[in-house]
């Protein structure tokens, strides 16, 4: 706590004190340029990873970056979705996963959640994301296995996105767009998901040989 305390005391004396100006433009309001959706990981910081600062991102952070559907709960995650759609007109919303997330480990290790009755119910909101696993990636393990669940969850809460009817409408109008993104954590590279090819890509969308895509996703699940 005394870092948190000591950081508050150089944010007032040092950054407060020299950016009149900016927190002048923030009490005007906010127009944000996107909606980010991510893990509540403390290792993923969207501001850091888009290099954005205050007022340009609306973020919204839950244990697995996860969507409930429309009408099946998830309360704080669908008006949080609805205010930035409807009331501030974000044109783009981008769900980021990460590799190494423990929500989408204890997808795969439910039974190990029993201390954790909370956690598990709210994993339930990804059990899509359980089944394509075990039905189409049973050739993989370890790390391999948890990027594939990393990867098709992020498909699978977008698929819950678009049930949102404010997110479906200005969809259909051409005013909203979606993006799928993973980042890694081990190297802070951002993988973007490419539709044709079925896999995410290495963000600008080429191969290079020393930058390959995160991992082949199955088609089908996709």
């Amino acid at each position: 706590m005394q870092k948190l305390v000591e950081g508050l005391h150089r944010f007032q004396s040092e950054f407060c004190r020299s950016n009149q100006d900016l927190f002048e433009r923030l009490s005007q309001g906010q127009n944000p340029e996107a909606l980010f959706i991510s893990c509540s990981d403390s290792r993923v910081i969207p501001n850091l990873i888009t290099q954005t600062g205050p007022g340009e991102l609306f973020v919204l952070r839950n244990a697995g970056n996860i969507i409930p559907p429309h009408g099946s709960g998830g309360v704080g995650e669908m008006a949080t979705i609805e205010f930035a759609v409807t009331a501030l007109g974000v044109k783009d919303i981008v769900v980021c996963g990460h590799t190494l997330c423990g929500a989408m480990r204890g997808l795969l290790e439910l039974e190990k959640l029993d201390s954790m009755p909370a956690v598990k119910s709210w994993l339930s909101h990804a059990e899509s994301t359980r089944r394509i696993i075990l039905e189409n990636y049973t050739h993989l393990e370890g790390n391999a296995r948890l990027t594939a669940t990393v990867q098709e969850n992020v498909l699978v809460q977008i698929e819950n996105l678009r049930t949102h009817p404010s997110v479906r409408s200005k969809i259909l109008r051409g005013d909203l767009a979606i993006h799928a993104w993973v980042y890694k954590i081990e190297t802070g590279e951002v993988f973007a998901y490419d539709q044709e090819r079925g896999q995410f890509m290495p963000f600008g969308g080429t191969i290079s040989s020393n930058q390959p895509p995160l991992s082949v996703m199955h088609k089908a699940a996709s």
